[in-house]
């Protein structure tokens, strides 16, 4: 480090790159995919919405954006009335119908994750970052399924 910023050239070499386990990535993926299918009994229609509520001002709304015939893109997202919104958890997560997975595309608006990043970096993301992201979505649909305490479903 050079004046409090990043130099590459004082990296250590003993220093490894991050490389991802793709066989828990897949795993979690896959785990995710039969979550959000249990979620959404109909997953093949762009305009359909659904809607959660746990009953303490807590909803989870879950939007079909696009539909073909070996993926799904949905738009999540948690709402809790009182809180801002930059707290609020956004994802858009996409269904591969062929393989059973689901992966995060974006998430809190930031998206087209890499498999893994040099750290530090200028968005600071973390090394696994892609696989966090795929974590947390896991964690979030165990939360919903276990607090859900109503479901809507409606066309747009």
């Amino acid at each position: 480090m050079t004046n409090g910023l990043y130099n590459k050239r004082s990296m250590s070499i003993n220093q490894r790159k991050y490389v991802p386990n793709l066989s828990k990535l897949q795993a979690t993926c896959d785990v995710n995919y039969g979550k959000l299918l249990g979620l959404l009994p109909a997953c093949d229609d762009d305009s359909l919405q659904y809607r959660f509520n746990n009953g303490k001002d807590l909803t989870y709304d879950i939007h079909i954006v696009e539909v073909s015939p070996y993926t799904t893109t949905l738009d999540i997202c948690q709402q809790h009335r009182g809180l801002p919104d930059y707290v609020q958890p956004t994802m858009q997560v996409r269904l591969y119908h062929d393989v059973r997975m689901a992966e995060v595309l974006k998430s809190q608006h930031v998206g087209a994750f890499r498999a893994s990043y040099a750290y530090p970096n200028k968005r600071m993301h973390q090394p696994n970052e892609k696989e966090m992201v795929n974590t947390f979505l896991y964690e979030w649909l165990q939360f919903c399924h276990k607090h859900i305490g109503s479901r809507e479903m409606f066309n747009q």
